[in-house]
């Protein structure tokens, strides 16, 4: 068990950022263990993009410049590949076309107008409301940061749940479709939320509401795109991964600045 735990932190931190850990195992288990922890590198990377924010803000630089690291070092992190799958997905539900065709436009090089459009929207609204959080105080901001990128990942098990198809036969989307037991996918959700939620204390008991709030409607965000994508393209791939992700980070920072 302890080996498979070891594996299973080598494959979520392997594939879902660009830390030097090296994925020694790609089977079923190896995945299912990967997609288990993947909150945990998303724990990983929000506390790193919650350093330059901090930094800049306490060093004077404003709301704005803090809010900006804070919102592209997730992305250097991933090597853009969330954003990548966010925009090819929204290129394949934007093309209106059958699931293969729709397949094929994703797997395509280049970016549609429908990605370059949501990619546009999607990293203002990240950028937007990481200004607003931290224009409260750094704490808002860091917090927001690290329960964006904690959320996002957590959405990432909730979709390589039992039960939820591959689209393609290949690819990362097939290596961890339905690997995860619905009732431990669930578990980690609750551990998320409920860790925002505590974090959130840490600014006053209407900041442990608010951040478990976000939390949720993080995961509430991520299942309607999740099913519209499952109904559309018959299944997942690792560019709806990426899609869920970004749509789970948005919505968490987007009830955070509202809150």
């Amino acid at each position: 068990m302890t080996s498979l735990n070891s594996h299973g932190l080598r494959f979520a931190f392997g594939t879902l950022t660009v830390l030097p850990v090296r994925v020694s195992r790609w089977d079923r288990e190896a995945a299912r263990a990967g997609m288990l922890c993947a909150p945990l590198a998303g724990l990983v990377v929000g506390l790193l993009a919650a350093v330059p924010g901090t930094v800049l803000l306490l060093a004077g630089s404003g709301p704005l410049l803090a809010a900006v690291a804070s919102a592209a070092l997730p992305a250097a992190l991933t090597r853009g590949l969330h954003l990548d799958g966010l925009a090819d997905t929204a290129d394949g539900l934007g093309s209106a076309r059958p699931a293969e065709e729709a397949l094929r436009v994703m797997k395509q090089s280049d970016i549609g107008p429908f990605g370059v459009i949501t990619l546009l929207f999607v990293l203002l609204a990240q950028v937007a409301a990481l200004f607003e959080l931290y224009g409260r105080d750094w704490a808002h901001g860091a917090l927001g940061a690290v329960a964006a990128a904690a959320v996002a990942r957590s959405a990432l098990t909730l979709a390589s749940r039992r039960g939820v198809p591959p689209a393609r036969p290949e690819g990362l989307g097939a290596a961890v479709a339905g690997t995860v037991p619905p009732g431990a996918a669930a578990g980690v959700a609750v551990v998320v939320v409920a860790g925002c939620a505590g974090a959130g204390a840490l600014l006053g008991g209407y900041g442990a509401l608010c951040h478990g709030l976000a939390a949720l409607a993080g995961l509430g965000a991520a299942g309607l795109l999740l099913r519209h994508c499952v109904r559309r393209f018959t299944g997942v791939t690792g560019d709806v991964f990426g899609a869920l992700a970004e749509t789970a980070a948005t919505a968490v920072l987007v009830v955070l600045a509202l809150g």
